[in-house]
């Protein structure tokens, strides 16, 4: 039987029928009315399978514009410091220089397992600006606004007593360009490529050499439209052929960042729409699916969302607003391909600025945005309250995407999401104002956080869930090795094989990319029963950087389709 078909049918778990019906009409009648957005009709079936939502916080004073998952299982949430006072205060004798706006904080860093947080201080404008994990784990965060276009901040995660003094230094000149609106990704050899920005057609690394500090990519040039700048945060993805994927507006190249080459330009993805910045959709790269020393036969990239073309002209430019039905298209393509082609699929609505966040099931949650209109300041609306799960193995294509459980909290322009380690969907931000309004209507700034709970997280599914009980070699996995891990499965006799182990890279959220996500999907070569509940696999590590750029990662075993938590382990 084919691995991947395999892999569903064990992931496939009954779902209780009782009562569909009339759980499908409390849940309409709880929702009816609470807003004039998007709920997308379901039935009764999807009413069980549809997750749920929590929130953790009804605000923490900042607005989640940027988010980052640290490996001390701590979030870095931060926003622009030129919004006017946040509602989130410095701690007492800390006011930051003149560099500062204001004396309130605009980044925080909150707890996971506590759900507490506290303040951190920045000292440069920070919007709309990009970042990543290097490869220790220390937050690089690039550009932003003003005097932070240049700027270079980092944090580095903290343990035990000591995390009360982390915050971030800064270095506001360090970049050799101006970086706003730019995407990074973390490289093979633990640098950080830094590429595009507003007019800024270039790219650069970090640590930066200073006898060739910069580089043109005149992709970059070509795909801008002088009106819309339909170009702004170009998706990126590390091939493991070790080039990189680089899609802007329509269009994608496979750039060899070692040469300074563009190896292959790919087709342009159909219809008229653009997908980037205003336009903004977002993009993941699907599973890598490894086999021990060899390279995975495939790589995939799918795109979802976006905009027609002008419809940032209307909805900003045009009085009244003019707010255009988004995309409601997704593109795949095998870049691994001889001869590349987009596939195109349809979503259950249209959406823009949409967050697409990789489960350790290897699924896709579509998550965040609004069905009409695109990015910018007040220039979307009716907001798209319902996740989206897309199974990109399901041989049904009917049966690929399924609409899940809404929120009742519309996350427009300036929201962010991720993935935790237990297995939630952290949402937070929108803020689709040019400062803090906390009496506009429809869309208010948001300082909320909230949590989405996969299907996967119901206690019906306890007893087969897996927990991980060690992981050998968790702190150094080198390359091309193979380790053990030891995990138990709480219900005597409900194993049947289906183990899988995957790793997923932390990545950085901000306007609906998800900057070095990556999710692998490692090769387990044995099962043995320790005792009654315990269990060891061995499994082979990645083969090399291009699979596994260097830093940490969240190890997940999946049985049966149910994640287990993740336990923190660094390639190296």
């Amino acid at each position: 039987m084919n691995l991947r078909i395999k892999k569903m049918e064990e992931r496939r778990l009954e779902i209780p029928s009782c009562s569909l019906f009339l759980v499908y009409a409390v849940i309409s009648s709880f929702f009816a009315g609470s807003t004039s957005d998007v709920i997308l009709p379901r039935s009764p079936a999807e009413i069980l399978a549809g997750g749920s939502w929590d929130l953790l916080q009804r605000s923490v004073g900042v607005s989640a514009m940027h988010m980052q998952l640290l490996h001390n299982n701590k979030v870095v949430i931060f926003d622009r410091t030129d919004t006017g006072p946040s509602n989130l205060s410095l701690p007492s004798g800390s006011c930051p220089d003149d560099a500062v706006y204001d004396c309130s904080a605009h980044s925080l860093l909150y707890d996971v397992v506590s759900n507490t947080y506290r303040p951190l201080s920045l000292l440069s404008d920070t919007w709309c600006s990009s970042g990543s994990l290097d490869s220790s784990g220390s937050l690089i965060q690039t550009g932003g606004y003003g005097a932070g276009i240049r700027a270079v901040r980092k944090i580095t995660p903290c343990f035990g007593n000591d995390d009360v003094f982390c915050d971030w230094t800064e270095n506001n000149t360090y970049l050799s360009f101006r970086r706003w609106y730019s995407t990074n990704q973390i490289l093979p050899d633990g640098r950080i490529i830094i590429v595009g920005g507003r007019r800024a057609f270039t790219y650069e690394f970090y640590p930066k050499n200073p006898d060739k500090p910069i580089f043109n990519l005149g992709f970059l040039a070509e795909t801008r439209d002088p009106l819309e700048e339909n170009n702004l945060y170009p998706f990126l993805h590390l091939l493991p052929n070790g080039n990189l994927f680089v899609f802007a507006n329509r269009r994608s190249i496979m750039l060899d960042f070692v040469n300074h080459s563009v190896v292959k330009e790919f087709p342009d993805i159909p219809g008229g729409g653009k997908r980037n910045y205003p336009s903004t959709g977002s993009s993941v790269l699907l599973p890598l699916w490894l086999a021990g020393e060899t390279q995975p036969t495939t790589a995939e990239i799918m795109i979802c969302g976006g905009a027609p073309t002008g419809s940032f002209l209307k909805a900003a430019k045009t009085i009244p607003k003019v707010f255009v039905e988004a995309s409601r298209t997704c593109g795949r393509i095998r870049v691994t391909d001889p001869d590349p082609r987009w596939v195109m699929e349809k979503m259950p609505a249209p959406r823009v600025m949409p967050d697409m966040i990789m489960l350790p099931t290897g699924d896709v949650v579509i998550i965040n945005g609004a069905a009409n209109g695109t990015a910018g300041w007040e220039d979307a609306t009716n907001a798209v309250l319902n996740p989206v799960l897309y199974s990109p193995d399901e041989p049904d294509l009917t049966r690929r995407f399924q609409i899940l459980a809404p929120t009742r909290i519309p996350r427009m322009y300036h929201s962010a999401a991720l993935l935790l380690p237990d297995g939630r969907i952290l949402v937070g931000g929108s803020n689709p104002h040019r400062n803090y309004n906390f009496t506009a209507r429809p869309y208010p700034t948001e300082l909320s956080l909230e949590a989405y709970h996969p299907r996967y997280l119901e206690p019906r599914f306890a007893r087969v869930r897996p927990s991980v009980l060690t992981v050998e070699m968790a702190g150094k996995m080198s390359y091309g090795n193979g380790f053990s891990v030891n995990f138990v499965i709480p219900a005597y006799g409900v194993y049947g094989g289906g183990i899988s182990v995957r790793l997923i890279a932390p990545s950085f959220s901000t306007h609906s990319t998800a900057m070095n996500q990556r999710l692998l999907v490692l090769r387990v070569r044995r099962v043995v029963q320790l005792s009654v509940f315990a269990y060891k696999a061995d499994v082979d590590g990645p083969a090399n950087a291009n699979v596994a750029p260097p830093g940490y990662y969240m190890l997940f075993v999946v049985h049966r389709g149910i994640p287990s938590e993740a336990v923190w382990v660094k390639v190296a």
